[in-house]
């Protein structure tokens, strides 16, 4: 059961992930106490809670979101929420555990007065055993201290502009809270974490488990059904913390985009006093592989057809209004034939990815790695243990195809430092996860990677075209338009995807801004626009040996107006025309 605060109306009430649910949890967000601290000179080692927070803020909604109450978009390197709340009787004798979606950038936690956790990283999520100083039916009070500064180099912060306003492809800030903040109740032992993990030939299915607790294990259970018929169960004494149970697949039907099929799973550890932690999750079989030239799902090969989405929203900026614009985003971009999207420079909610599951909906798990300066040791740190933190979460998402740590990163051979850490980003990713292929660095200078991509926003059709045509025919690196090309690898074999063009401006409402952009000379009417998206996109799909094209972009956000939906998501074209230019028999295919 789903408990809630009294008399409260709670924003975003749904469970942040139904890949790991539990029964007893506790959604915290809604109205908390929020404050603002001045800016300070000099170093200062230590938070201390300010006297009075004169403030209130909606969680999970950023302070610069007008769906927060705040709204306001100048820079705050410090903020500060307080709120309190009831543990239910009934959770009486269980750990709590006290979970937060994400929060930008570096969080401090207080319960009762005492800390409790620390965490770096604006896109990834932690959670904090409150048990020890948590009283049960009792008012209890969390306080949360924020750092955040992207004007500096030290943090990844995506296309969050270290400007004070808005420009170019860089948009408001966001600091703090902005994904959901609740509360569970769990066994004395529990399930920390799983991966489900298919057998290289797809006959069997490895569930990794990892526990966590104080108490000596029994057994554990993992079952999986679909339509609340039981297609698979396995039962395992544990000798460990880290068992592995393995299921036979026999007859289990592959996930697609065609084909989304989701087996709901269920995951039980029981331990020596018959305390049982049960977390409910989904599953989807599918294998994606790159087999040469080409990229391969499922054992055929695979055109993708990918749109730019970098998750802003009007009124919430990072965070969106309801889940169900989360879905509506998918449903738009697929309406108009596009079978998946390139999530760029932000790490996506939980909710986004079910949703993808759910649609069949294909995707690239990226990170917000704009902002970070790759020269200095203390930023690789952080990068690649949030960008751990990421893989982890992620794991088990079958819409997610690719790996994509780094965007536009521009840097020469003799800079050692940056292409090792690259390369050593790519082997942490192989090692954590060898069912994905990885893109190391998209669009410009590659060190490693498994897909050859490329960025060109050429808006002349001809151009563009003579950029691929006789790569088309020979297969040749030295025949393939490549960005940099003195700097990055050689091309060598691999499945190229052309992950960025197009980007062409349109949005007469904003035609007399100057800050409103897009790539490339404005076309005039709305049919030479899609004359224009048509030869672009048809040179792709023609081309026998380019796999994939993602075009820029979904819908508008603030100043940059080259979306194919404006920034309140109204298409701007006929969906329909889009669509039947898109989803054309590729040459590969």
């Amino acid at each position: 059961m789903h408990d809630s605060p009294e008399g409260m109306e709670i924003p975003r009430p749904e469970h942040p992930r139904p890949d790991f649910k539990r029964e007893k949890w506790l959604n915290l967000n809604g109205r908390w106490q929020f404050h603002i601290a001045p800016p300070k000179r000099g170093i200062r080692k230590v938070h201390k809670p300010p006297e009075e927070f004169s403030r209130e803020i909606t969680v999970p909604f950023p302070p610069e979101s007008k769906l927060s109450g705040i709204c306001e978009t100048g820079f705050m390197n410090e903020v500060w929420y307080r709120r309190t709340f009831k543990i239910p009787r009934t959770w009486s004798g269980k750990t709590l555990l006290l979970h937060f979606g994400a929060v930008d950038y570096e969080a401090e936690v207080w319960v009762n007065g005492r800390k409790v956790g620390f965490h770096r990283g604006g896109y990834t999520p932690f959670s904090i055993d409150i048990t020890g100083c948590a009283s049960i039916g009792e008012k209890n009070e969390i306080v949360v201290a924020v750092s955040d500064d992207n004007r500096k180099g030290l943090q990844a912060s995506g296309k969050q502009s270290a400007r004070r306003k808005s420009f170019g492809c860089y948009y408001t800030r966001v600091t703090g809270i902005w994904q959901t903040v609740w509360l569970e109740a769990v066994p004395r032992t529990h399930i920390g974490h799983f991966r489900f993990v298919p057998s290289y030939d797809g006959s069997k299915i490895y569930v990794q488990l990892r526990l966590e607790g104080q108490r000596e294990l029994a057994k554990a259970k993992v079952t999986f059904s679909l339509d609340e018929s039981e297609v698979a169960c396995s039962k395992k004494l544990l000798p460990s913390f880290h068992p592995t149970l393995s299921l036979e697949t026999n007859g289990l039907k592959r996930w697609s985009p065609e084909e989304p099929v989701l087996y709901d799973v269920q995951l039980e550890a029981l331990d020596k006093i018959d305390d049982i932690d049960v977390v409910n999750s989904y599953f989807g079989l599918r294998k994606v592989s790159v087999k040469g030239s080409y990229i391969v799902l499922n054992g055929k090969r695979k055109f993708l057809r990918l749109i730019l989405d970098q998750g802003y929203y009007p009124d919430g900026i990072y965070t969106s209004p309801s889940d169900e614009a989360l879905r509506r985003d998918i449903e738009l971009a697929m309406e108009m034939g596009f079978d998946g999207a390139r999530l760029h420079q932000k790490v996506f909610e939980p909710r986004f990815l079910y949703w993808a599951d759910k649609l069949g909906y294909l995707v690239t798990g990226e990170y917000a790695d704009w902002g970070s300066d790759l020269s200095n040791p203390f930023v690789r740190e952080a990068l690649l243990d949030e960008w751990i933190e990421v893989l982890e979460r992620d794991f088990n998402h079958p819409s997610i195809l690719i790996w994509t740590p780094f965007n536009e990163r521009v840097f020469k051979r003799s800079d050692k430092d940056v292409m090792n850490f690259i390369r050593r980003v790519v082997k942490v990713t192989r090692l954590l996860d060898p069912t994905r292929p990885i893109i190391d660095s998209s669009g410009y200078v590659h060190v490693e990677t498994d897909i050859f991509d490329i960025h060109d926003y050429e808006q002349d059709p001809v151009a563009f075209r003579s950029h691929y045509e006789k790569f088309g025919e020979t297969g040749s690196g030295k025949d393939l338009w490549i960005n940099f090309r003195e700097e990055s690898v050689e091309y060598s074999g691999q499945p190229v995807m052309v992950s960025e063009y197009g980007g062409t401006w349109w949005n007469p409402e904003h035609a007399k801004e100057r800050k409103a952009w897009g790539y490339g000379k404005r076309p005039k009417t709305k049919e030479e626009f899609l004359a224009r998206y048509k030869s672009l996109t048809e040179s792709l799909l023609s081309n026998p040996r380019i796999s994939a094209f993602c075009y820029t972009q979904l819908y508008d956000i603030e100043q940059e107006v080259n979306g194919l939906l404006s920034y309140d998501r109204r298409p701007k074209f006929d969906t329909g025309t889009i669509r039947k230019i898109n989803t054309q028999v590729a040459a590969i295919e």
